[in-house]
Parts: C-alpha cells; sequence; structure tokens
C-alpha cells in the first residue's frame, strides 16, 4: 500500500471515527413512539394469549388451529424478516446491487410450494413437529433426534444470534454505543419481552409449586413463553404492519433524496469511498449491480445458484422448518394456511424495495463509510477490517429520519429482532419439549412439559449471549454471506430428505439416515474449511482452498444437496421398503387415503395418555388449591390438573380434512398464479 494511501485513510479514519461514535439523543417524540409500540405489543400478547387455548399442549404449540389466513401470512413474514435481514440485505446490496433481492423473490414460489405440495401432507399426517413428521414417515429415533438437534443448532448459531448481532450493531451505530452492552441490553430487553411482563415469571414457573414470589399474582406473562404460538401470531401481525410501514417510509424518504430510481441507477455507479487500495477495483461498483441473473462464473451470485441452489435453501426454510411451518399447522383450514402463503408470498416482493434499495442508497449518500475498503478506515468505523457494509442500514435511519419516525425506525428493528427471537424461542421450545424431553421422560406430566418449554427459552438466550463474540469475529464483514454460507453447509441434507421422504414412498429409515449423515460430514468439512481460513481482503491473492475459492456457497448447496439424494436413493434401493399400511397420509401420494394407518412409532407427536392411579388423584382433586398457586397457574397458561400424562388431542374443526370449500379452493389458485406472474414479471423486468 502507498505512503499517500496510508495517509489518507488515517485521516478519513479520524473523520469517520469521531462521526462513527457520536451518540444519537433521541428526542422525546422518538421515546414516545418506542413506548406507545411497546406498551402495545404487550396489550396484544396479553389479549391474545388470554383469547388462546394455553392449558393444553395443542392449544399452546398450535393455538388450537384456529388461525385465519391474515395473521398467520403476516406472521410469515415477520418471523423470517428479522433484524439480521434489515442488516444484511441492505449491507450485501450496498456492496453488490440488487441481486441479492432474489433471495427475497426465490420466497414467493417456495411459499406457495408450502401451501400447495407441503401442508397438505403434515396436515394428513397429523403432526405438530417437523422431526415427528419423519419420525412417522420413517420410524425409528435416530432422524428425528438428529433433525431436532440440528434445527436447535441452526436456531442458536445462525438465526437467533445473527439477530441478536444485528440488532446490536443497530443500535451501537444509532446511539454510539459499545456492541456488546448493545448485546447484554438487547438480550436483557427480549427476555423480558419473552417471558414476563413486569418481573421474570418464568422463574416462579419452574419453581412452582414448590416457592411463588409474593408479587406473582399482579404480574403477565405474555408472547411466547405464556401466551404460546397463538401470542406469537398475533404479535407478528402487529410487528409486520410497524415493519412495513416504517421501512416504506424511510425508502420513500431515501429514494427523494437522490431523486428517485433514476438517481438511483445514476448516483449507485459512481459511489466510491475517497480512500481506495491502490491497483485494486474493489471499491468500484459492480457493472451487473441492477441485474438480477448474474455470471454463472465471475457473478458474486451466479443466476444457477440463485435460481436452483437458493431453492433447496429456501425449501428447508419455507417449507420444513418448524419456526414457518407451525404457524400453517396453526391454521383453521386448509385453505386458510393457502391463503396465508399467498400473503406472506405478496409480503416477501417487498423487502428488495424497501431494505435492499435503501442500502443501496446508503453508499450513495455515505459511500466513505459504507463501502469503505481500506482496512483501517474500516477498523476505526465499525471495528472490523473486512468491510463496513452491515451499516448501511441503520446509517441511513440516522442520518435520514426526522424525529418521530427515527423513533419508529428503531422500534420497527426493535420489532423484526423480537419477532423473530420470539419465533425461534417458541418453535425452538416445541422441538426440545416434544420431539427430545419427551423421548427421555416419556411419562412427563403437561405441567412437566409446559414449565420444561418456557425453561429452554433461558437456556437459548445464555447460549445466544456466549456465541455473539464468536460471530462478531468470524464475521467476514458481510453478515448475509455468514449465514447464507452456514446454511448451505448444514441445510441441503435435510431438504433432500423432506422431499424424498413425502414424493418417493419407496424412501427408508436407513436411506434416509446415511444421507443425513453422509451430507452433515460433507457439509461440515466445508463449513470447518471456511472457519479456518480468512476471506481474502481487497488486494490480497485468493489462498484458500479450491472448494472455498471456486465453487460458491450456492453451488456447493446443489451439489451436496445431489450427493445426499443419490445416498438416500441408492441406500433405500438396497434395503427393504416401508410396507405400505405404513405410509397411509404420510406421502403425497396417499395424502387422501382412508385406510388405517398403523405407524412404525407410537410414541410419537404429544405424549399419549396413561391410565393415572385413581386413588392418589381422586384425593389430590379433592384438596383445595390455594389461591396463591391459582393465581400463578392462570398466569403460567396451565390448569393444574395436569398431573397425569399428556392426553392427545382431538381438535374440532376443519384442519383435520383436506376438503376446501370450491369457492376458496378457486380463489386461492388464482391468487397464486397472480403472485407468481408478478414474481416473473419482476425478475424479467431486471434481467
Amino acid at each position: 500500500m502507498s505512503t499517500s494511501a496510508t495517509t489518507a485513510s488515517s485521516a478519513g479514519g479520524a473523520t469517520t471515527a469521531a462521526a462513527h461514535h457520536s451518540n444519537l439523543a433521541l428526542e422525546p417524540a422518538d421515546i414516545a413512539v418506542i413506548v406507545v409500540y411497546f406498551i402495545t405489543v404487550i396489550v396484544v400478547g396479553i389479549w391474545s394469549s388470554r383469547r388462546a387455548s394455553r392449558s393444553t399442549v395443542g392449544g399452546y404449540f398450535l393455538a388450537g388451529c384456529s388461525m385465519t389466513w391474515f395473521p398467520i401470512g403476516a406472521s410469515l413474514m415477520s418471523s423470517n424478516v428479522g433484524s439480521s435481514l434489515f442488516i444484511g440485505l441492505a449491507g450485501q446490496a450496498a456492496m453488490g446491487g440488487l441481486a441479492v433481492g432474489g433471495y427475497e423473490w426465490n420466497a414467493t414460489w417456495v411459499l406457495v410450494a408450502l401451501g400447495w405440495l407441503f401442508v397438505p401432507v403434515y396436515i394428513s399426517a397429523g403432526v405438530v413437529t417437523m422431526p415427528e413428521y419423519l419420525g412417522k414417515r420413517f420410524g425409528g429415533q435416530r432422524i428425528r433426534i438428529y433433525t431436532s438437534v440440528l434445527s436447535l443448532i441452526l436456531y442458536v448459531f445462525t438465526k437467533l444470534s445473527a439477530d441478536i448481532f444485528s440488532g446490536a450493531l443497530f443500535i451501537q451505530v444509532s446511539l454510539g454505543w459499545d456492541l456488546y452492552l448493545s448485546t447484554a441490553i438487547l438480550l436483557l430487553i427480549t427476555a423480558a419481552y419473552t417471558v414476563t411482563g413486569k418481573r421474570v415469571m418464568l422463574v416462579l414457573c419452574v419453581l412452582l409449586p414448590y416457592c411463588v414470589d409474593s408479587n406473582g399474582a399482579d404480574s403477565v406473562c405474555v408472547d411466547v413463553s405464556v401466551g404460546g404460538i397463538a401470542a406469537v401470531i398475533y404479535t407478528d401481525s402487529l410487528q409486520t404492519i410497524i415493519m412495513v410501514g416504517g421501512a416504506l417510509a424511510l425508502m420513500f424518504i431515501s429514494f427523494a433524496r437522490i431523486g428517485w430510481y433514476e438517481g438511483l441507477v445514476e448516483q449507485y455507479m459512481s459511489a466510491i469511498p475517497s480512500v481506495t487500495v491502490p491497483n485494486t477495483t474493489c471499491h468500484l461498483p459492480r457493472n451487473d449491480s441492477f441485474n438480477m441473473f448474474r455470471d454463472p462464473v465471475s457473478g458474486d451470485l451466479p443466476w444457477p445458484g440463485m435460481v436452483f441452489g437458493l431453492t433447496i435453501l429456501a425449501t428447508w426454510v419455507w417449507c420444513t422448518d418448524q419456526v414457518v411451518v407451525q404457524r400453517s399447522l396453526s391454521a383453521k383450514s386448509l385453505s386458510h394456511a393457502k391463503g396465508g402463503s399467498i400473503l406472506g408470498g405478496y409480503l416477501k416482493l417487498l423487502p428488495t424495495f424497501f431494505v435492499a434499495m435503501p442500502g443501496m442508497i446508503s453508499r450513495i449518500l455515505f459511500p466513505d463509510e459504507v463501502a469503505c475498503v481500506d482496512p483501517v478506515v474500516c477498523k476505526s468505523i465499525c471495528g472490523t477490517e473486512a468491510g463496513c457494509s452491515n451499516i448501511a442500514y441503520p446509517k441511513l435511519v440516522v442520518e435520514l429520519m426526522p424525529v418521530g419516525l427515527r423513533g419508529l425506525m428503531l422500534a420497527v428493528i426493535l420489532a423484526a429482532l423480537m419477532s423473530s427471537l420470539t419465533s425461534v424461542f417458541n418453535s425452538s421450545s416445541t422441538l426440545f419439549t416434544l420431539d427430545l424431553y419427551h423421548k427421555a421422560r416419556p411419562k412427563a406430566s403437561e405441567m412437566e412439559l409446559m414449565i420444561v418449554g418456557r425453561a429452554v427459552i433461558v437456556i437459548l438466550v445464555s447460549i445466544s449471549l456466549l456465541w455473539i463474540p464468536v460471530i462478531q469475529a468470524s464475521n467476514s464483514g458481510h453478515l448475509f454471506d455468514y449465514l447464507q454460507s452456514v446454511a448451505s453447509s448444514l441445510v441441503p441434507p435435510v431438504t433432500a430428505v423432506f422431499i424424498l421422504a413425502i414424493f418417493w414412498p419407496r424412501a427408508n429409515e436407513q436411506g434416509a439416515f446415511w444421507g443425513l449423515i453422509v451430507g452433515l460430514v460433507v457439509g461440515l468439512t466445508r463449513m470447518i474449511l471456511e472457519f479456518s481460513t480468512s476471506h481474502p481482503a481487497c488486494g490480497q491473492d485468493d489462498l484458500r482452498p479450491a472448494v472455498l475459492a471456486r465453487v460458491h456457497y450456492l453451488y456447493f448447496a446443489m451439489i451436496l444437496f445431489s450427493i445426499s439424494c443419490i445416498v438416500i436413493v441408492t441406500v433405500s434401493l438396497a434395503t427393504a421398503p416401508i410396507a405400505e399400511e405404513h405410509l397411509y397420509r404420510l406421502t403425497w401420494w396417499s395424502r387422501f387415503s382412508q385406510e388405517p394407518r398403523v405407524d412404525l412409532i407410537v410414541d410419537v407427536g404429544v405424549p399419549e395418555a396413561l391410565d393415572p392411579e385413581p386413588s392418589n388423584d381422586s384425593e389430590e382433586t379433592k384438596k383445595p388449591v390455594p389461591c396463591w398457586r391459582r393465581a400463578v397457574l392462570v398466569i403460567c397458561g396451565l390448569n393444574g390438573s395436569g398431573s397425569g400424562p399428556v392426553a392427545p388431542e382431538k381438535e374440532n374443526n376443519e384442519l383435520n380434512s383436506l376438503q376446501e370449500k370450491p369457492l376458496w379452493r378457486n380463489v386461492c389458485n388464482i391468487n397464486a398464479l397472480l403472485l407468481l406472474a408478478i414474481n416473473v414479471f419482476l425478475y424479467g423486468y431486471w434481467v
């Protein structure tokens, strides 16, 4: 690096560092907006938790199958659009252009597949969790345990930790606080938001019935820990409105600042930082910045990978991931589940416009900070030498939003963060409680399962806190790349198993298990290599192994998916098939079957009821329950009568059947075709 460049870097670093660390004083109007937002969310959480059935496992985890299409669709959007998407998508667009919006548009197709292909099979199978489906489909326990553990690992080390990290980064940029202080504050706020309204009621619920806080009776639990999935879905609906409204407001303000779309096209290509690395081009915007389909060899997001590799990852996210599928399974009918998928698909068209494009505008307005390439400058701005594109969206909020709206956008990011976190908390709690804990304690009472489900939330918060420094150290400056690379190394085998389980009846347990194991070994090999070698900085040669330097992670996802499918098919054909009597209503081809199914395993899902001891139970029920304990049971969402094992619920609703009213079936089909047509038009316009 030349002397002049070094001198310029130091000067620029001093300027940007000072700007970066300047505190932003929130005006009273900003604080008022944030306070009103939190009060509203708490009220909605209380209302929804009281409205829903929370005293049974089915009511807690599936909302009694009573949800309609609008809250389902809004919750699908909100649970996926977390703070990591605001930070990562905007940052990636700032550096690479519009193509990253393809991640959002691809979801439209997969959401339609969720409603029309996957959900009908899950409904006919009568499952609560995705590992439960695999348990019924293949039998045995090792696949179910594998997928449950893998899901928990992915939740903690990608979704949960990345969202908290990105939320803390937003607060750091907005208020000038230390990143770790911001992280600790976010965790405390989220834990309080998730577990209690006024006091940490989860501790109370765990200690029940051995002790109780003296003020416990006037405390209120909201959202995940007490309200279950019903409270999550209703608060997600509110937060979706807040996120979309606030993000659209910032989008219009940003476009007005640069002269709308024409100004974006003209000015983005000249958005170059003042301090560059000599004899390099990494400071220049890409020539294909406004092209959704990039070159298959030299493109940063090659189009074959965006079409095929991304679909593999998206299928896992939208069609097999507990966080998403749990929302669709809470629908009151199949038509409402499809309607939720359609609404979610329409909403997923929007982030390209209100997140990715504002990220590109942020580079135009703040090129020296958002587009920095000199390691000294970048280190002084955001604490990492690899680049500072992650600050694109929060920088835009801090500099452009007027008083009041700035508080709204802070509430939007907090809404996105908490929505994503609570979604992961609830679904992880479901997986651990019903798929892992119940295996260790098959006779666990309903109260015990409910308490364990709530306690898991606290454990997840603790683990995520320990992982935050690891994410900061391993982040190469592009949060979105980190998330997608990890997913590409771990989830393709799971996608392969689900697709073959649903659409190929010949697949058996041996094939699925070894497909998962081989895929895991191959994927972990690449992931370990990636974390053990650093990404080359601007002007440096790429000395990484060829599997990293020459094989894009989306291409690797395609390769890993193919390897897993080959292993599953080969081993399945070499071993005995599963008898047809075990597959009724577990595959796409048998979803309408009326034949009685003989499950390969009988202790899946919600534990079956065993006859309790009459003498003990009758004596216990005759004893009066103290007032303090009744109050705590109400607050914790329990009825106090769950001393015995859990009985499977038979919900009296339309979701027990795949039959649809012709009118609403046609309405859903027409809307799905319209949604896909709009999606194709958008792709065509930017190709």
